[in-house]
């Protein structure tokens, strides 16, 4: 809720600056096939996955990302037939996970405790189809792709070490999946625009946690969803 509230809060901002912006767009503005975008990147985790598995692991281990923000940073190239090609970055944010499943492990609290942390880089390339003439202020688009993302500063927080029986290595395995993404543009001048869209996209990945030599392993599908407000400018 308050990651939503936030977005509409970037997207208000946004249009009150460009509204302030001279020469609003009509049907003799140049059209420009280069758009650079900053925004706000709200994703949302929907995790699944085996539990946990290895020596001395209950039964019910499991794990759930919580939702983050980010910076979002991309480029858009235009091409005939109005289509498009988007390159979509997020600033490598911090991504906390935390215990699912059981209460305790032991008599460790567990079920609600951030037990990990890592980064994670992530962009992904979309080629989109956008509706409606290059002159028109509102277009809609719809577009796939797909999407890389590689994990590093992977640790484990204390409460973690404590349910894993002490200090532990965690290897998170990269991974490359499709992206879907739905959204609009609207143009307030020929140079300056507001965006907005909604990408799902497919991030799997395998986890190892290595406890002094002990291996626990699992597999995640993150299952990320992204909300992004961005101000643009076509060049």
């Amino acid at each position: 809720m308050k990651t939503t509230i936030r977005a509409l809060t970037a997207a208000t901002a946004l249009v009150a600056l460009f509204q302030a912006l001279p020469a609003a767009a009509d049907d003799s503005d140049p059209v420009y096939n280069n758009d650079f975008r900053v925004g706000l990147y709200s994703v949302f985790y929907h995790t699944s996955g085996d539990d946990l598995q290895g020596p001395y692991v209950p039964a019910g281990v499991n794990f759930k990302a919580d939702n983050l923000e980010t910076l979002y940073v991309g480029y858009v190239r235009s091409l005939p037939a109005n289509l498009q090609v988007e390159v979509a970055l997020g600033y490598p944010p911090l991504s906390k996970v935390e215990g699912k499943g059981l209460a305790t492990v032991g008599s460790v609290p567990y079920n609600g405790q951030v037990v990990s942390s890592a980064r994670w880089l992530s962009p992904t390339v979309l080629l989109e189809y956008v509706f409606l003439s290059p002159d028109s202020k509102l277009r809609p688009f719809i577009g796939a792709g797909v999407n890389y993302t590689s994990f590093y500063d992977r640790n484990q927080t204390a409460a973690g070490d404590a349910a894993t029986g002490g200090p532990t290595k965690v290897s998170l395995s990269s991974s490359v999946g499709p992206a879907g993404t739905v959204g609009a543009t609207y143009k307030f001048t020929s140079h300056w625009h507001l965006n907005m869209s909604y990408s799902i996209t497919r991030v799997n990945s395998h986890v190892e946690l290595d406890t002094a030599g002990v291996l626990r392993t699992t597999e995640i599908k993150f299952g990320p969803q992204a909300l992004v407000v961005s101000g643009g400018y076509s060049f």
